[in-house]
């Protein structure tokens, strides 16, 4: 090829259902659409049995009319078939967790009180509530001897000011002395996250005891933290929860993240990764007890540093490291049965696979291939055989549960609540592209066509800026940024796995830190031009879209574009770096990737070199920014800074605003509102050449 060496490495043809595709495109086709896409069913992560023969697993559904979704709980064996459905109501279902002896299946539902946990018998029978916990609890489970239970609930320990100023009962306000006052998309709400412990009989718990009694710590960690930040022995006589024990300016300037054993006969909490910098993160005991295994990264301050694979003996405090000769992240690990390994998931050249850790540190081998990405692993029986179910998706298909031969790696398909849909409709292939880099390193770029792409006729492009900026440009199927819908809609869609990107190793990863606007940009830019020369491209027809870091790639590039694109649109984007810094919440992340605060000296160049701000002189084209109130990460003033921006420059120019969401869209009429806004600006900035 004299454009990039390409390679199709996926095309499906399936059929579709969904509504706004322009005019003349794929005419007697179903194809994809905002519509259709919400009506797609979400399949959560398997909770397999304790004998490792049937799961049960959440299947999410959306009432578009509604505006609201529900989750129902399902059951099928590992050996396949159909799936017995165990709930059916109003309200959805979630943290599902099997009784150790398998006679009852917990799970998490909503009551007048906070959602409290419920259990069900195999065959749908018998549903009950167990907990009654004032204001509801989270992340529950149970001890592998049964005598036991945990979950996380809120415990206040902080004053409102209208108990400060009783006097002052309608007064609204907060009142901040230090920093982490709001995070993600809430404001601390004066009480904190803490771990309970329970006895346990037959359906009933006894009085709970807090294992962090006093503390203003958090566990699991805010704000994505869950059950897998929180472990039990197998005996059932101590458990390890995860927490930041550090307030203020220090929890918003650190990742040092740390484990606690707790011995619940004793009462004595001990912190095994004292010393340890960085995230310490999901810790999971090896079968016999004696070991956990677990995420470390080196650097404290550093969220994108490389997740390794560490083995501790409990005991002795002797480690090592299971990831060695692995350099990318890793996550999600679960023990083999005999102790002898350790399974997780990690990127690898823009897809996410399984991988087999060994637990004597011997290596780390690959155990599946295919242009998908696996999300989430677990063990499980077939045939008398230890095998995997994991989570799996591609660009082309949502979230399924495979069943996967972890010597193989072969995988079988356990669910199909899609299939019927995906198979009407027509969808695009999916192209591996590599692209030279500007010192000569390869850009693994995802390039997406229409269905009914004719190289004879002459395409509009889209290229697609990822978020992050750290993390896999893989086969991540959202529900928003839906590479097929914008194909449908008749985009070819560039996506390259530009610097800063996971799954190249970590060098590649950290060339974009203090460097936003350099190597990355110019990346964007070769894949674009890359692409753009192939005859079937219309250069008058090129587009730069993206979210949050991606956000801030296309107001970056509406003022260093020397004219490529005719039109942008940016979602959750950073504009000035300086007002960014000031308004964020976990400013570890500006520190590392910005080189600190704006006022040092010296000054960080980032603030001077990379602001998008520092170039809307050069801003010459039709730009829609898209923004949420609550959007904590990214303030909403930076999209209204860059609105305004444009306004005054006299560029034609849309705002949409979300008062009730943050840096993503939840909401399913928001979500269609959001497609309808995205399809209607590119299809008037994007016309046909004459």
């Amino acid at each position: 090829m004299n454009h990039g060496q390409r390679s199709v490495v996926r095309g499906l043809v399936a059929t579709a259902l969904l509504t706004v595709v322009p005019a003349g495109l794929l005419s007697g086709q179903d194809v994809m659409t905002p519509e259709r896409l919400w009506e797609l069913q979400r399949i959560s992560s398997p909770s397999v049995s304790p004998d490792g023969t049937s799961f049960v697993y959440g299947v999410r559904g959306y009432d578009v009319e509604a505006n609201r979704g529900n989750t129902d709980l399902w059951l099928r064996p590992v050996a396949g078939g159909p799936a017995v459905r165990l709930t059916d109501t109003e309200e959805s279902e979630s943290g599902v967790a099997w009784r150790p002896d398998g006679a009852w299946i917990g799970y998490l539902a909503s009551t007048d009180d906070g959602r409290q946990w419920h259990e069900i018998r195999p065959d749908g029978s018998g549903m009950r509530q167990v907990t009654a916990v004032p204001g509801g609890i989270s992340n529950f489970q149970y001890s592998p001897d049964g005598s036991r239970v945990s979950f996380t609930a809120r415990v206040k320990l902080d004053p409102t000011p209208n108990e400060l100023y009783p006097d002052l009962p309608m007064a609204e306000a907060r009142i901040a002395d230090d920093l982490m006052y709001r995070h993600w998309d809430s404001w601390h709400d004066y009480d904190y996250s803490h771990l309970f412990v329970a006895t346990y009989a037959d359906g009933s718990i006894g009085e709970p005891r807090d294992l962090m009694p006093g503390e203003r710590f958090d566990t699991p960690l805010a704000p994505f933290g869950g059950g897998e930040q929180i472990a039990w022995s197998p005996d059932g006589s101590r458990i390890i929860y995860t927490a930041k024990k550090v307030s203020g300016v220090d929890y918003a300037v650190s990742t040092n993240s740390d484990l606690f054993l707790v011995d619940l006969g004793s009462g004595t909490t001990v912190n095994l990764t004292a010393g340890w910098e960085g995230y310490d993160l999901q810790p999971v005991f090896s079968p016999d007890g004696s070991r956990v295994a677990w995420l470390s990264m080196r650097r404290d301050g550093y969220e994108a540093d490389r997740n390794r694979l560490i083995s501790m003996e409990i005991e002795t405090g002797e480690w090592l490291e299971l990831s060695n000769g692995y350099g990318d992240d890793l996550d999600g690990p679960v023990w083999s049965p005999d102790g002898s390994a350790v399974w997780v998931t990690g990127p690898t050249r823009g897809t996410v696979q399984i991988f087999e850790a060994s637990g004597s540190g011997d290596g780390v081998r690959q155990v599946t291939t295919g242009v998908h990405d696996y999300t989430s692993v677990a063990t499980a029986r077939h045939g008398g055989e230890t095998v995997l179910l994991a989570t799996r998706r591609s660009m082309s298909a949502p979230v399924d549960i495979y069943r996967v031969d972890p010597s193989t790696g072969e995988a079988v398909a356990l669910t199909d609540e899609n299939t019927a849909l995906l198979a009407g409709m027509s969808l695009g292939e999916v192209e591996e592209r590599i692209v030279t880099a500007k010192d000569g390193k390869e850009i693994l770029t995802w390039v997406i066509y229409p269905p009914d792409f004719d190289p004879s006729r002459r395409w509009p492009v889209l290229l697609y800026a990822k978020g992050g900026p750290q993390g896999p440009m893989s086969q991540s199927f959202s529900y928003r940024w839906n590479f097929q819908l914008m194909a449908a809609n008749g985009y070819v869609v560039v996506a390259p796995n530009r610097r800063g990107t996971s799954g190249f190793g970590q060098e590649w990863e950290e060339e974009i830190s203090e460097d936003w606007g350099g190597g990355a940009m110019d990346d964007l830019l070769r894949a674009i031009d890359d692409v753009a020369a192939e005859p079937w491209a219309d250069e008058d027809r090129l587009g730069a879209i993206g979210a949050s870091f991606g956000g801030y790639s296309v107001f970056w590039l509406a003022g260093n574009h020397e004219r490529r694109f005719k039109t942008f649109v940016a979602h959750a984007g950073v504009f000035n770096l300086e007002s960014m810094y000031g308004a964020t919440e976990e400013l570890f992340f500006v520190n590392f990737d910005l080189g600190g605060p704006y006022w040092e000296s010296p000054r960080p160049r980032s603030y001077d070199l990379y602001s998008p701000h520092k170039f809307v002189q050069n801003w010459d084209t039709p730009i829609l920014i898209i923004h949420g109130q609550k959007d904590f990460r990214v303030p909403v003033t930076e999209g209204m800074q860059a609105f305004t921006a444009a306004r005054l420059k006299g560029l034609d120019a849309r705002l949409l605003y979300y008062p009730d969401e943050g840096h993503w869209i939840l909401s399913p009429q928001n979500g269609v509102l959001w497609h309808r806004i995205f399809f209607d600006w590119l299809g008037r900035t994007l016309k046909p050449s004459a």
